[in-house]
Parts: C-alpha cells; structure tokens; sequence
C-alpha cells in the first residue's frame, strides 16, 4: 500500500494548513507587510469592503437554498 503522508487523524503532516494556526498568521502578516512596503497590496475603499461583504451574502443565502 502507499504512504500518503497522512498521519493518525487523517490530516496531511505538510503544508501551510497544517501549521499551527499561530504560525500561519505570522506568515500571512509578512506577507502582507511586504506588499504594503512594495506598493502592491490592495487596500479596499469603504464601498469596495461593502460591495464585497454583499456578493458574499448572496453567495451564502444561495447555498443554503440549494442545500435545503
């Protein structure tokens, strides 16, 4: 049978998602620093985050039709 690096639990003992969830914010907030030095990072206007939060709930409210 072949190994699929999986431990006892079922979850892979590689990757990002693996970490512990202290780490991977550490990581993420790096990466974000280094965007804003770099002039990359996006940085939503109040009507942008509005926009977004919106189509999220109409994503939502869609999937849970389907699932009913």
């Amino acid at each position: 049978m072949a190994s699929n690096n999986q431990g006892s639990q079922g979850k892979s003992n590689r990757g990002f998602a693996s970490m512990d969830p202290e780490r991977q914010r550490q990581i993420a907030s790096e990466g974000g620093k280094a965007a804003h030095e770099k002039g990359t990072a996006h940085e939503f206007t109040s009507e942008e985050a509005r926009e977004a939060g919106r189509k999220g709930g109409q994503a939502r409210s869609q999937n849970r039709k389907k699932s009913q």
